[in-house]
């Protein structure tokens, strides 16, 4: 699955960099959802498989933090890539005569630019703050990776105000961004229900159809794991819930954008027919 994931992911990135049919902003955007898919996985899944083979396993604290930081940016930079993608059709339906104005290769860059600097800064602040607490207790975590709520509960110092700073950094990182999505999709939603014709609405439905599937897996783990207390009996809840979007999330992504995409289905044909011949 983790090979399959990276090679998926790789192709949507090789596609969308090379391929002249790919290069409206809503590839633009999939190719950078692609890469932050290839860096969530590659933080967790080789050291879980490590686990899983040696039925547990050491990981240095610097190493612990590492994963917590590369996770947090590809997590949050999803989260605010699946937000842009969601102003971009919501253009692209709601008003199509202004979207290849509205949506400028310098609006398309800024986004870009800003879901990733805002991923590595809103982190930044919470790992900083995370090094400053003590250790000096239990050193065993009862997950397959080094999340925040398991680091937190090996620590003996008071960590009330690192409860409520991961609260307050959520906010613009998981709520605002799934407000903002919503609120997209209840104008996209009423823009397609005055299209006359049901042919009509179908075609605009489709076109931002493999987005909610995404948008609706993704933000669904997501809410949930951080919604269910980690404590207790959640304990195994909290790692199945976790597996899906860290995991199957990645792989399925690919799948979903190409599955009724005849673009990057004739694009990757095209693609393989050429190098097949060299």
């Amino acid at each position: 699955m983790y090979s399959m994931t990276i090679c998926e992911n790789l192709l949507i990135i090789l596609l969308v960099s090379t391929s002249q049919r790919l290069r409206s902003p809503m590839y633009f955007f999939l190719g950078h959802l692609a890469l932050s898919d290839i860096v969530l996985v590659t933080s967790i899944v080789p050291k879980m498989l490590d686990v899983i083979i040696r039925e547990g396993s050491t990981v240095l604290y610097v190493e612990c933090l590492a994963q917590f930081y590369l996770y947090g940016v590809s997590v949050s930079a999803e989260c605010f890539l699946l937000t842009a993608m969601s102003y971009d059709r919501y253009l692209a339906i709601c008003r199509p005569l202004h979207y290849i104005s509205a949506m400028s290769v310098k609006l398309r860059y800024s986004l870009i630019i800003s879901s990733w600097l805002l991923s590595f800064m809103l982190v930044l602040i919470t790992l900083v703050i995370l090094c400053n607490i003590d250790f000096c207790g239990p050193n065993v975590i009862n997950h397959f990776f080094c999340d925040f709520s398991p680091i937190l509960q090996l620590s003996c110092s008071d960590t009330t105000v690192l409860n409520i700073e991961m609260i307050v950094i959520c906010f613009p990182i998981v709520a605002l961004p799934f407000l903002f999505i919503i609120i997209t999709y209840i104008y996209i939603c009423i823009t397609i229900l005055k299209i006359p014709s049901t042919s009509g609405r179908q075609k605009a439905f489709s076109t931002c159809s493999s987005h909610l599937v995404v948008v609706s897996f993704f933000y669904g783990s997501m809410l949930i794991i951080y919604m269910v207390p980690y404590r207790g009996h959640s304990l195994t809840a909290n790692k199945f819930i976790s597996l899906l979007y860290i995991v199957l999330t990645p792989l399925l992504n690919p799948i979903i954008y190409s599955l009724r995409n005849k673009e990057i289905q004739s694009s990757a044909l095209k693609y393989f027919k050429a190098h097949a011949k060299n």
